[in-house]
């Protein structure tokens, strides 16, 4: 196989991680949406918080769990070696939930994080008995949980869409490039994303 189209697999792959999903969802709605008339002080605040508590102290907890026992990088892609990291994932995106309902968001805030914890719970649940794409329920999450924004703040997302349908493919044949899922595990991922990434932010929790 052509070492460059292996190497942009691999690119795609590390750049499009499920757990950015939140990070990412923060940043765009301080962008693009009336958010952004918020004071910077606040922003980055709210920013830092979600930074630390969905991706900083997550892989720093993973990576002091990894080398006590011993683990490589590798190892993780292992399904007996999988089921910790998710659930540190799971425990610091609910401790940062909590969190921030101290600043009194707006429920579609917070519907960021739910939708993350829906996905990532959703997934650990499955791999137990059927290895299911996270990469592709991840990108899926970000096309549903755009359907839902366009549906909350009223606009036409058809641009904004078929890019991230676009960078959803990108990422599900990158999974099946890299020889880490088949073309029904990244398609099961893909829709449970749309779904579930839906769901987490239209609905009031």
């Amino acid at each position: 196989m052509n070492k460059t189209l292996l190497l942009g697999a691999r690119a795609l792959s590390s750049i499009f991680r499920p757990q950015y999903f939140p990070l990412v969802g923060f940043v765009a709605l301080f962008l693009f949406t009336y958010l952004s008339l918020l004071p910077w002080s606040f922003k980055a605040l709210i920013l830092l918080i979600v930074l630390l508590g969905t991706l900083l102290l997550p892989r720093l907890t993973i990576r002091f769990w990894r080398q006590t026992n011993g683990l490589k990088l590798h190892h993780l892609r292992l399904r007996e070696h999988r089921f910790f990291p998710y659930l540190i994932f799971l425990l610091f995106y609910a401790f940062t939930l909590h969190f921030l309902a101290r600043f009194h968001l707006p429920f579609y805030m917070g519907g960021i994080l739910v939708s993350s914890l829906m996905i990532q719970s959703a997934c650990l649940l499955i791999n137990i008995w059927w290895k299911i794409s996270v990469h592709s329920a991840g990108a899926g999450g970000i096309i549903g949980a755009l359907v839902a924004f366009s549906f909350l703040f009223n606009f036409n997302p058809i641009w904004w869409l078929s890019l991230c349908i676009i960078i959803a493919g990108l990422v599900g044949s990158s999974r099946m490039l890299l020889r880490q899922h088949t073309l029904w595990q990244v398609l099961a991922g893909t829709f449970l994303g749309i779904l579930l990434g839906f769901v987490g932010i239209i609905l009031k929790f």
